[in-house]
């Protein structure tokens, strides 16, 4: 008798060894949705100018996925900004990159090689327009630029976009009633009252290449009011991105002083290209998602990445891999 109840108990724990197995296995699949190897291999990353957001946020995101696909080799690349960005993943230069919502759409309305091509993989957060000068500077609006050395932004970038798009509304010409410059965020800034008078930057709040001159250098913001953005409405096609909002009195508290300055915001957007690997695209969205509050640590505006938001890539059409991701997250 003794032997049976043996061999029963032998059984019962080999029963319940096989469950736990199960068990484990169900656990894993749950914690490991998109596939037990992660993907691997070399994409390339087009970021921005190396005092931008784009440039900070690329080098963090590569390293959140070096984490989680460690054998995935991840290359960056600075550009001048937006519109480089879509031409490089429109041309396959690049594979990831991120682009304001007005220069995808600009790059589309303008039927440029593959645009057909090109899809979203999350709305990240907003880039604000910041017009910047000296804190004694005679400019109080975009119309007082007339006649004055103004940065528009490097060529082949979203803020030139803004910028020559932000000047006509208010009724000046970029190329004949201001003497334009092509500095951007990384040399804009220290130029600022030395060869020029004032600067355009689109970028999320805070910027670095402004945040660290704020205590150390006299400028201010010149505000963009909501009869300008009403103007730039007017202008039709992708100027429907751009919306009224307000740089709020935290951005730079040493400049701003507790008043918030009315301007301009336009999404960006992470995308990449149909044909791209949907396993991998599946893979990187959820590290994106994933990772906001770690690389919002230190770039302010990637905490406003949001589930609930990230899914609306408009004007480009969800990636089949970033859908795969959203599919399997949903409620």
């Amino acid at each position: 008798m003794s032997k049976l109840f043996s061999r029963i108990g032998r059984r019962r724990a080999l029963e319940g060894a096989g469950a736990g197995v199960v068990v484990l296995g169900l656990l894993l699949w749950w914690l490991l949705p998109l596939g037990e190897e992660p993907p691997s291999g070399t994409i390339t990353f087009s970021t921005g100018t190396r005092a931008g957001v784009y440039q900070k946020y690329g080098e963090l995101l590569r390293a959140e996925l070096r984490k989680d696909m460690p054998d995935l080799k991840v290359r960056l690349l600075t550009s001048a900004g937006s519109q480089e960005n879509v031409e490089r993943v429109a041309s396959g230069e690049a594979d990831f990159t991120i682009a304001a919502a007005d220069a995808v759409e600009t790059y589309k309305l303008l039927d440029r090689p593959a645009a057909d091509q090109l899809r979203g993989v999350a709305r990240l957060y907003d880039d604000y327009v910041q017009l910047v000068v000296p804190t004694d500077s005679d400019i109080r609006s975009v119309a007082d630029l007339r006649g004055k050395r103004v940065a528009i932004g490097l060529p082949n970038s979203g803020v030139r976009l803004i910028a020559t798009r932000l000047l006509t509304a208010a009724g000046i010409d970029p190329e004949r009633d201001i003497t334009p410059r092509s500095d951007g965020i990384d040399t804009g800034p220290r130029r600022l009252g030395n060869g020029i008078d004032a600067f355009f930057w689109s970028g999320g709040l805070p910027t670095d290449g402004l945040r660290k001159i704020a205590g150390s250098s006299a400028f201010r913001f010149v505000p963009i009011g909501e009869d300008l953005v009403g103007e730039l409405h007017a202008q039709g096609g992708a100027t429907r991105y751009y919306r009224a909002t307000n740089i709020p009195e935290s951005a730079y508290p040493t400049v701003q002083n507790g008043s918030a300055v009315p301007t301009l915001a336009v999404s960006n957007l992470l995308m990449t290209r149909a044909d791209m690997d949907p396993r991998l695209t599946q893979w990187l969205t959820r590290t994106v998602l994933d990772s906001r509050d770690g690389i919002g640590a230190h770039v302010h505006s990637a905490q406003l990445v949001d589930l609930r938001t990230a899914i609306y890539t408009d004007p480009l059409g969800l990636h089949e891999g970033a859908r795969r991701y959203y599919r399997s997250v949903k409620p």
